[in-house]
Formats: C-alpha cells, structure tokens, sequence
C-alpha cells in the first residue's frame, strides 16, 4: 500500500501558509516561495531583536545630550559627574527624565556639577 502524509503534510502547509499571510504574489500562495520567505522573516526577526535594543540605547543618549547641553554640560561630563556624585540612574530613566521632565533633570545636572566643581 503507497503511504501518503495527506493529514500532517496539510497542517504543515497551513502552519507555514499562516505564517506569510500578506506577503505579496507567490510569496504568499507558493510553497516553494513561501518556505525562503519565513526563513528569511526569522532571521529579520532574530537580527533586529537585537538592532532594537541598539536602537533605543541611542535614543536615550541623543535624549540625555540634548538636555545635558540644554544645561551646559556635555554629556560625557555628564556621564562622568553621575558617577563621581555616585548617582545611580540608567540611561533609560535619565532619558525619561530629560524628556518628561525637564526641572527634574536640571536638579540632577546641578547635582552633577557641583560634584565636578567641588
């Protein structure tokens, strides 16, 4: 007797044909295509879960520069100062901070430089 995977070769099919929902032409009706296209997705995927976290680390230091010169500071002084004045923010917080408020971070500059001062 021939054996066939009619019922598993299906649901896979259907796994995969799920996955590239939206994609364009044959990328999203033939098999063959579909199969280089999530391949290729994945490794977007797993590449810029990692581009992301550079991405927003850049982000919050253009944030903290800005308001740093804002304040007359540089921002590696900045980042100098906070560790002298063994202050203990990330640059996330710092960044929400600079950008939500302001007066708040002016404090910590100040703080910054009376530590370089002194």
């Amino acid at each position: 007797m021939r054996v066939t995977s009619g019922k598993a070769r299906h649901r896979s099919k259907k796994r995969l044909f799920k996955e590239a929902k939206g994609n364009r032409g044959g990328r999203g009706k033939l098999l063959r295509s579909v199969k280089e296209t999530i391949i290729r997705s994945r490794q977007f995927a797993y590449r810029d879960r990692r581009v992301k976290k550079r991405d927003f680390r850049a982000l919050w230091i253009t944030r903290i520069t800005a308001a740093c010169r804002m304040n007359g500071l540089s921002y590696s002084r900045f980042i100098f100062g906070l560790k002298q004045a063994e202050i203990e923010l990330n640059r996330k917080s710092l960044s929400e901070l600079a950008y939500n408020e302001p007066e708040v971070f002016a404090e910590v500059v100040n703080a910054v430089k009376a530590k370089l001062d002194g």
